[in-house]
Order: C-alpha cells, then sequence, then structure tokens
C-alpha cells in the first residue's frame, strides 16, 4: 500500500512547545508503560526504556506524552489501583527514572503528562488497610464508604450498585461492614465528602506539577462523587429521575467544584500545564460540562471513538462535538484507540455494531486500509488529538493469544468485562529480529506475532507506503498548514454520498468511507492522501476507505 505526498517542511517542536496554549491543538501520544520499551530485560516496559525512546516520538511530530500509571501498586488492575501515588513501582524503575524521563522529554520539546487515579486506591493503600485493621468506628473509615449491610444481620450489600467489572459494587470484610468499590474489589473507592481525601490529592497534584509534569490525565473524572445517601440504582426510570440518565454514582454535579479547586493550584505554575478529563457520560453536552474555562482543559471524545467507519455517523458526531465545545471555549478532541479497547486497524476490520472489544481479526487489509484513512480525517479536525502506541506502525489487535497467556485482570473474574484488552496491550515491535523485536533482551510480557517484524519501527522507517511515513508526514503536514490544528468549525462541501468533505481555511479534506471509488474535484496542490489518488483534467478518483489532503494556497 502507498500513499502520495508532497514534502513540506515541520514547523518547529521547540516553538510550539513555547505556546502557552500548545494544548488546543495538540497531537498527544499515550504510552502504555509496560509494552512501550524494556531497558533491563526482565520482559517488562519501564520508564528507563520510555526515556530512551524519546527521539523516536520527537521525530514522529508529536507534541506530548501521556503515560499511564507507573505509581507503586499491587497491579490488580494493571496500575489503576495505587497503594502510594508519590512512588514508582519497582518493576518500572523509581523517582530518579521519572525525573530525568522528565528532564529528557522538556528538552526534546515534548511534554510528559501522567495519569492520576482519584475515584479509588489500592486496597493495599496504607489508609486502607489501616481502616480494615481499626474496624468499625476508625476515622479512617471515613475517607472510604464503610457501611452496615441490609438484612437481618448484615448480610446483604447496602446497596444494589454493580461493580463495573461484574457483580455487586460492594466487598464485607471479617467484621461485619462492606465498602464500596465500582470496579475491583482492590479498588475501595474514595469518599470525596471527607476533607482529608481532598487535601491528599491537591498535595499529591503539587508533588507531580513539582517534578515537572505537564499536565493530569484524570481516570474516571466522572466518578468521584457519588449521590447523597448512596440511593439505590432501581429501574430505568427512577434513574431517569436522577437527570439525564446520570447514574447516582457517575457524572454527579458536585465532581465540578473538585476541578474548580484543582484549576486554582493548576494555573499556579507557569508553562500552562494542563487537566485532561476521561469522563464517560450520557452525551457529549455534558462532557462540555468538564472543560468549562474554570475547570479542565480537555476531555476525552469517547462518541468519536465509538463511532462506525460511515460518512453519516462520524459528521453527526463531528457536528455535536464542535457545537457542545464552543459555549464553554474549550477544544475538541479526537481519538481511535487507546489501552482499553480493540486498536481501530481491528475494529474496522469487522463489521459494525459489534463494539470497542472485538475478538475477530477480520479482513486486516481492509482494517489497515479504513485506519490510515480515519488517521487521516481526525488529523484534519479541529482541536487536539490522541494517538496510541502502535497505532502508528498499523498494528491490529492480536485476537489469538492463548488462555495461559492472558494477563487482563478482568479475564480473569469471570463476570463483567471480557477481559481481552490484551490484544491492544501487546509490547511494540522496534526491529526485525530478536526475541521481542527490540521491545527488549529479555522476551515480553505478551508473546507478539512472527508477523509483527514486518511492522516494526525498523521495517517502515524509510518505506514511502508504510503507516509509520504516513503518520510523520501527517504530522509534519498537520503542523505546517495554518488552517489545521485549533479551531472550532469545519466548512462541509457538497460531496457524494458515503464521501466527507470539509474545508478549513485554504485547506480541504475529503474521507470517502464507501465501498466504491469515487470522483470529487482536485481542490488544489494534494499535500497527502492515505491511498492511491489519480488526478486527471481538474478531478480526482479517490478509492474506498480513502483520505485525501489538499491546499488550495
Amino acid at each position: 500500500m502507498s500513499q502520495q505526498y508532497y514534502a513540506t517542511a515541520p514547523a518547529s517542536t521547540s516553538a510550539k512547545a513555547q505556546r502557552s496554549d500548545w494544548w488546543r491543538d495538540a497531537v498527544i501520544y499515550q504510552v502504555y508503560p509496560r509494552s512501550f520499551a524494556d531497558s533491563n530485560g526482565d520482559g517488562m516496559g519501564d520508564l528507563e526504556g520510555i526515556r530512551t525512546r524519546l527521539p523516536y516520538l520527537r521525530d514522529l511530530g508529536v507534541d506530548a506524552v501521556w503515560l499511564s500509571p507507573f505509581y507503586a501498586s499491587p497491579q490488580a488492575d494493571a496500575g489503576y489501583d495505587v497503594a502510594d501515588y508519590r512512588a514508582v513501582d519497582p518493576m518500572f524503575g523509581n523517582l530518579l527514572d521519572a525525573d530525568a524521563l522528565i528532564r529528557d522529554a522538556r528538552g526534546l520539546g515534548l511534554r510528559i503528562i501522567v495519569d492520576l487515579v482519584p475515584n479509588h486506591s489500592s486496597d493495599q493503600h496504607e489508609w486502607f488497610k489501616r481502616a480494615v485493621a481499626e474496624g468499625p468506628g476508625s476515622p479512617l473509615r471515613d475517607r472510604y464508604h464503610f457501611r452496615p449491610g441490609k438484612g437481618e444481620n448484615g448480610e446483604l450489600p447496602p446497596n444494589d450498585w454493580e461493580s463495573i467489572f461484574g457483580g455487586p459494587a460492594w466487598t464485607r470484610v471479617e467484621d461485619g461492614e462492606w465498602y464500596l468499590h465500582l470496579f475491583a474489589p482492590e479498588q475501595p473507592d474514595f469518599n470525596w465528602d471527607h476533607p482529608a481525601v481532598g487535601d491528599e490529592f491537591r498535595s499529591i497534584l503539587r508533588f507531580w506539577l513539582d517534578m515537572g509534569v505537564d499536565g493530569f490525565r484524570i481516570d474516571v473524572a466522572h466518578g468521584l462523587v457519588k449521590a447523597e445517601g448512596l440511593p439505590d440504582l432501581g429501574s430505568h426510570d427512577q434513574v431517569k429521575l436522577l437527570g439525564n440518565d446520570v447514574m447516582p454514582f457517575f457524572d454527579q454535579d458536585g465532581v465540578h467544584e473538585i476541578y474548580r479547586q484543582w484549576r486554582l493550584i493548576l494555573d499556579e505554575y507557569s508553562g500552562e500545564r494542563i487537566f485532561v478529563a476521561e469522563a464517560w457520560t450520557p452525551t457529549i453536552e455534558r462532557t462540555a460540562n468538564y472543560v468549562r474555562p474554570d475547570e479542565l482543559h480537555q476531555a476525552f471524545n469517547f462518541q468519536y471513538l465509538s463511532t462506525a467507519w460511515d460518512a453519516e455517523e462520524l459528521r453527526g458526531v463531528i457536528d455535536r462535538t464542535l457545537e457542545a465545545m464552543r459555549p464553554v471555549g474549550a477544544p475538541a478532541t479526537w481519538v481511535l484507540s487507546n489501552h482499553d479497547v480493540t486498536r481501530h486497524a481491528t475494529r474496522f476490520a469487522n463489521p459494525p455494531g459489534l463494539g470497542t472489544q472485538i475478538r475477530t481479526a477480520g479482513d486486516r487489509e481492509l482494517g489497515l486500509r479504513r485506519a490510515r484513512a480515519a488517521t487521516l480525517l481526525m488529523l484534519a479536525l479541529p482541536g487536539s488529538a490522541y494517538i496510541y502506541q502502535g497505532e502508528e506502525l498499523g498494528l491490529p489487535d492480536v485476537v489469538d493469544l492463548a488462555d495461559e497467556d492472558r494477563q487482563d485482570p478482568a479475564y480473569f473474574r469471570g463476570a463483567g468485562q471480557d477481559g481481552f484488552r490484551d490484544g491492544c496491550r501487546v509490547p511494540i515491535p522496534w526491529t526485525r529480529e530478536g526475541s521481542s523485536y527490540g521491545f527488549g533482551a529479555g522476551g515480553s510480557w505478551l508473546p507478539q506475532p512472527s508477523e509483527w517484524a514486518e511492522l516494526s519501527v525498523e521495517a517502515q522507517t524509510g518505506d514511502p507506503g508504510s503507516t509509520l511515513e504516513l503518520y510523520r508526514t501527517a504530522l509534519a503536514v498537520r503542523r505546517a498548514q495554518p488552517g489545521l490544528g485549533a479551531g472550532d468549525a469545519v466548512e462541509w462541501l457538497r460531496a457524494p454520498e458515503g464521501v466527507l468533505a470539509f474545508r478549513r481555511g485554504e485547506f480541504v479534506c475529503v474521507a470517502n468511507t464507501g465501498g466504491e471509488s469515487v470522483t470529487t474535484p482536485a481542490y488544489g496542490r494534494m499535500l497527502l492522501a492515505s491511498g492511491e489518488v489519480a488526478e486527471v483534467d481538474g478531478d480526482a478518483k479517490v478509492p474506498a476507505d480513502t483520505t485525501v489532503w489538499w491546499t488550495t494556497a
């Protein structure tokens, strides 16, 4: 597969890094530390491995790097169960490694965003261990949600809430009380009505800001505050009475006061640090509440990630997103893959409607063609874009992992989530050869398919038809074109059925999501295309599942 493009000199990465509003059109690269690069040969990625690969990310053309959790943790949920928010887990290194990574990134013109997990801690957090040990009446129990049970002997959970991972959201301790966990039993929820919890997290923010990080991705940003009294979920009609289908444990209005307090802290620091919300809400309009001017800067656009490769559906979610963000003055965000969902190269290889967790490989050639086209469409939209590690290599999900190789904790719970997130977490390949294709000297914690040798960074570098070079060129063009990046609107152009066409200043994007080639005007000088595009007499023949960029300048 090849693409057409014309060389365009990239603007200086360091110049953009100095902009106070850099985040409005930033391209942010998610690193899953376990699976990026292993420096010590133990089969597990680490901070030093990431640090050695920072030049690759600079050359790719991204603006910032978001690191999934690397804190001290028993790893009951791959690090999203934090035992100590001010320590690095030994499997990833130590605080000196974190400091070196932050400093090197800054020297390369890259910013570092770290994950923050404020909804829950690990059950091995010192607060929780003491709360359990001290028994009923312990002041530390008030920092979580401990409750007596229902029933004659307290044998029933305090309410009917269910865990996201399946089963009751309550676990009983030996003294008879129950504690709330919206996720795994090893992840007890904090009680954000207790002032000590807020004090602790404001201190944690300052600790990492003083270390030099440029921002925080807030895990379960919608979940911190629970409805007063922890009422039963009840029937769907009762839920609707709570307002806009909001559950009593998610998207409560009280979360916004927390983020207003956090924003005051962030604004004390120079360099325009940012917050990014993982906020699952019923509508894009409610997501916009999280990015009002005195709260957070960005919120993930999960509605876009969940949209099929279909022109009508895509246009609808693009319009709704831009309309929702415009009143609050926040940039839209666009994302296609992350560490919790099937990679989009595999999602698009399968029929629509299967959701974001898919267990079949599908038509891999079709999936890659659509993934490349979807990437160019995403990078052409106004706002900020997120790239998940390995998608620039066109990696598919590994859907055929043996049961004995799986590591996803949800896989072993037998209820709730499918537990097939391992497929998108397989360590990425750097070289054609070696036991782990350059990931590390000691193999990898999840097995890599043999065909990944030809998807490696080494194999794709310098090949003008490769997906890696498509990403590198696209990010360079995006940086150089004045019509791309920040903004809050697109001008839709007339286009054949199944095609999206829009203008942004002197830039035009055409994306053919249909199953057949279409003829469109050639809108000027072609900048980049995800596949072969023929131009004849002022027209362009755009193949199925192909996106094209033009400039009219």
